[in-house]
């Protein structure tokens, strides 16, 4: 074999046939939400062809993460169902710590800002619907010399 076998020869490409596709990027919106011990952070994803309106929490589908309690599945969708966006999202919610009532109502609020940085014009009626208003209740701690927040020992006259 001689050198001028083995070397390749380059691909001559016309510049008039070449075509690209040129898509918009993906375009990712992020909301924090936060309710008694619960914190959640919500990704709003859009694609180019459009989002399949999926909702996964911790990497599980919400129905199996909320086991199939309707009523806590139903506040998740709440801004979804209110607003109904033109364009299905694909919604990725990371949640840690508290109870499952009150990690739902902190995806709410997670759901409902990451939507208003999303499309400005949803923040008026969310901000009206109160979805974007925290609840800053939480538990209350334990004071000195009681048994819980408020809790006394039993008074003993004698």
């Amino acid at each position: 074999m001689s050198q001028e076998e083995i070397t390749p020869t380059p691909e001559v490409r016309d510049p008039s046939v070449e075509m690209t596709l040129t898509l918009p990027p993906t375009t990712i919106y992020r909301g924090t939400g936060r309710r008694k011990e619960s914190l959640c952070t919500a990704t709003l994803t859009l694609t180019p062809m459009g989002g399949a309106g999926r909702i996964t929490i911790n990497q599980r589908p919400y129905g199996d993460y909320m086991q199939q309690r309707q009523v806590l599945m139903d506040v998740i969708r709440a801004p979804l169902t209110f607003l109904q966006p033109v364009e299905p999202f694909d919604i990725t919610l990371r949640v840690r710590g508290g109870g499952l009532v009150g990690q739902a109502d902190a995806m709410l609020l997670a759901i409902s800002r990451a939507l208003a940085v999303a499309r400005p014009s949803f923040r008026g009626p969310l901000r009206r619907k109160g979805y974007l208003t925290q609840d800053a209740r939480s538990k209350e701690r334990k004071k000195v010399g009681l048994k819980k927040a408020r809790k006394s020992p039993q008074f003993s006259k004698r």
